[in-house]
């Protein structure tokens, strides 16, 4: 049988709007062969300093973040460059865009117009050959998805905070994950009850002021560990046991109100050292049922982010979002310092799939577990959930349970699961026992 020809005949870029109602970038890789990919590429509201810069053209329009600059890159010195390229070669591809833009973190064409041609070229190149995204990235990986595919964890929001929810609490995300779960759908549906509850305890306290960024209540707590009790509260109210079937996942993004080793929460109107968080972090451990910690120091607090994995991380999950930045070589530095245990993968922080494809494996060479994770400026793209699987990264973070660009990437590993079938292990306690921090995909 004749290979499909899977060279760039031509781009098509065009611009979108994302789930904040702002302009981003959506491209349509057309192949020799016929077949097409499309991709949009998603913003965040928290930024590591370090992470690849999207390009806004500023001025009046849209508040400075339309995205035409951008297009025109993707339209004119990107396709040039890429046309006639081999899609089937993902590696290739992405390099060419790296040494195009030739800046360290994509500040001359925008990691939002080279990430949005990395990823529709992928799609492109699984559709020439007949196949959904995430078998076509699991047969570049070795990965047989009908022997050994691995369903992700998902790592789901309850409460928004932070620069979520206009910073009504300090901590960016109160989340949940379901390691008791014996399937994706089952924790799915164990997340729906949570979620749920979550919304007639915030009620009944009158603490409900909306909904946030990502679909997660908007939160009008008097204190950030008020979240934590409201929380646990839901989890126990939907019939669950607290640290078994459900576990409670944090999002700090400390970097969002701490620099210099100094924290403020604004909520409870105090000030804390470095070791004045940690403690503050561990006794909540000894609480509630946590067992996963994103950015639980400041980016520039590397040492602070060590003591904390050195006190917790036996027994934890320590993420590094803002921190890491889905950075190969960071996440191999955070290693040799001790700092961390698992890295959030987003391919926006590099601008390309093979960049976040090359962090992941930098994780697993260390030891680090990984999560795929969306931004919370989102669309109706569902690539990330095909890098989940197609990868085996083993655990899916997109927002909460609400708002159709979040939901839209649940229902798509749904889609995903029944497909697979019994062919497809779960990564909850079947997989990595009842600690999530076990996760290692």
């Amino acid at each position: 049988m004749t290979a499909p020809d899977t060279r760039i005949h031509h781009l098509v870029a065009r611009r979108v709007w994302d789930s904040r109602g702002r302009p981003t970038v959506e491209a349509e890789v057309h192949l020799h062969s016929g077949a097409t990919g499309r991709a949009i590429v998603p913003a965040g509201a928290s930024r590591g300093t370090r992470e690849a810069l999207e390009l806004r053209d500023g001025g009046a329009a849209f508040g400075g973040l339309d995205v035409q600059q951008a297009l025109a890159h993707v339209r004119g010195e990107i396709a040039a460059a890429v046309t006639g390229l081999d899609t089937a070669d993902q590696a290739a591809l992405d390099a060419r865009l790296v040494a195009l833009d030739g800046t360290p973190n994509k500040q001359r064409l925008g990691a939002n117009a080279t990430l949005a041609v990395s990823m529709a070229a992928a799609h492109a190149a699984a559709a020439a050959h007949g196949l959904p995204l995430y078998a076509w990235l699991g047969r570049q990986q070795g990965i047989d998805m009908q022997a050994n595919a691995l369903l992700p964890l998902p790592q789901i929001q309850i409460f928004g905070g932070g620069a979520h929810a206009g910073r009504r609490t300090d901590i960016q995300d109160f989340m949940v994950q379901c390691p008791g779960a014996a399937s994706f759908a089952e924790a799915l549906e164990w997340t729906a009850e949570v979620y749920r509850h979550a919304g007639l305890v915030m009620q009944e306290r009158g603490a409900l002021a909306g909904v946030a960024d990502e679909g997660g209540w908007w939160p009008a707590f008097g204190g950030n560990e008020e979240a934590l009790e409201a929380l646990l509260r839901a989890i126990e109210r939907a019939g669950f046991v607290p640290g078994e079937q459900v576990s409670i996942a944090l999002d700090i993004a400390a970097s969002e109100f701490g620099r210099g080793g100094r924290y403020r929460l604004g909520l409870e109107g105090r000030e804390l050292d470095s070791d004045g968080l940690i403690e503050m972090l561990l006794r909540w451990c000894e609480r509630y049922p946590i067992t996963s910690i994103e950015d639980p120091l400041a980016e520039d607090d590397a040492a602070a982010f060590a003591r904390f994995t050195q006190a917790a991380g036996t027994r934890l999950q320590i993420v590094g979002d803002d921190f890491l930045v889905s950075d190969a070589a960071l996440v191999r530095e955070a290693a040799a310092a001790g700092a961390a245990n698992t890295v959030l993968l987003k391919p926006n922080q590099r601008g390309t799939l093979s960049e976040t494809l090359a962090c992941w494996r930098a994780a697993r060479e260390v030891g680090y577990a990984a999560i795929v994770s969306a931004r919370s400026g989102e669309s109706e793209d569902t690539t990330i959930v095909d890098l989940a699987i197609g990868w085996g990264v083993g655990q899916l973070k997109v927002g909460s349970f609400a708002r159709s660009e979040r939901m839209a990437k649940w229902n798509e590993a749904l889609r995903i699961e029944e497909r697979l079938g019994t062919s497809a292990r779960f990564a909850g306690a079947a997989v990595f026992g009842r600690n999530p921090a076990r996760a290692r995909g």
